[in-house]
């Protein structure tokens, strides 16, 4: 799946990149959409996802992969015996082929490293199975990055991804209460990624032509003018301009309070001044 592109994703695909380089191929990633366990056992699915498949693709360009292949993740996809889903990843000519040691694939989970290793010298292509990553004495995973998020420990899930978490999605129209209160934001329709507990956080957001602008972010529902729905608005500091529709990147770099219920407007606003102030302190 890739979800996150870890540490131990990148050990990975930077075997594969480092194989294309001296071997004058093209390096590439092939993974699933949707989470395989969202089709093999929807009740033991994440409910969410650390990287969307554009943000996957656009982290691992920057890995120096050339090639990105996701497959759709069906019912005819999961019926595939080992040997099957094999001669179809045959279709290319592979010179190299890394996995993780523990890989998986086919019905019943077939097919492994000693699969391979029996057909990788009949096909004529060379084997690199990895060992896991390990961080803070454990292995790298993307349920161990996913449960620190839910907890709020972005340090631990920095080191786990090899970068800070971050969220991207469209501009979308709001309430343009921001703008009311002298603070106008960028509502993020972040789909089904993965956010960290709801409250205000100084962030750094990456706009589409790869300016990054430091900000100040809420997350959660805006008790103080009755919201029912999540969302995640961002005030960029020093910033004007039309925002609408674009693509944003948020990148989560402290947390500064909890979400609260404020009795009148005019509190809000003063609060809202204090944050983008503590967000500005945070990110100079």
């Amino acid at each position: 799946m890739f979800d996150g592109v870890h540490v131990g994703h990148q050990a990975v695909i930077a075997r594969a990149v480092a194989a294309a380089a001296s071997s004058g191929g093209l390096a590439g990633v092939l993974t699933f959409d949707p989470h395989p366990v969202r089709v093999l056992a929807p009740d033991l699915a994440p409910s969410a996802v650390l990287t969307t498949l554009p943000h996957k693709a656009k982290i691992v360009a920057a890995l120096g992969v050339g090639l990105f292949v996701p497959l759709r993740f069906d019912a005819a996809l999961a019926g595939l015996a080992a040997e099957e889903f094999f001669q179809q990843l045959l279709a290319s000519p592979i010179r190299t082929l890394a996995v993780g040691e523990d890989w998986r694939f086919g019905r019943g989970r077939g097919g492994d490293v000693a699969f391979l290793q029996v057909r990788a010298a009949a096909a004529g292509f060379q084997l690199e199975p990895l060992p896991p990553v390990m961080v803070d004495g454990e292995r790298v995973s993307s349920t161990r990055i996913r449960q620190a998020i839910r907890d709020g420990s972005l340090a631990a899930a920095t080191r786990m991804l090899g970068r800070p978490y971050s969220v991207g999605g469209p501009v979308v129209e709001g309430r343009r209460l921001g703008r009311q209160l002298g603070f106008p934001t960028a509502n993020i329709a972040f789909g089904e990624q993965l956010t960290p507990p709801d409250g205000v956080w100084a962030v750094r957001v990456a706009l589409a032509d790869g300016e990054a602008r430091p900000g100040v972010a809420n997350l959660g529902v805006r008790p103080t003018v009755d919201g029912t729905t999540r969302v995640l608005e961002v005030h960029l500091l020093d910033f004007s301009g039309d925002l609408y529709g674009r693509e944003i990147e948020v990148e989560f770099v402290q947390f500064l309070r909890a979400e609260q219920r404020f009795a009148a407007l005019n509190l809000l606003r003063e609060q809202i001044a204090a944050d983008a102030a503590a967000a500005r302190r945070w990110l100079a």
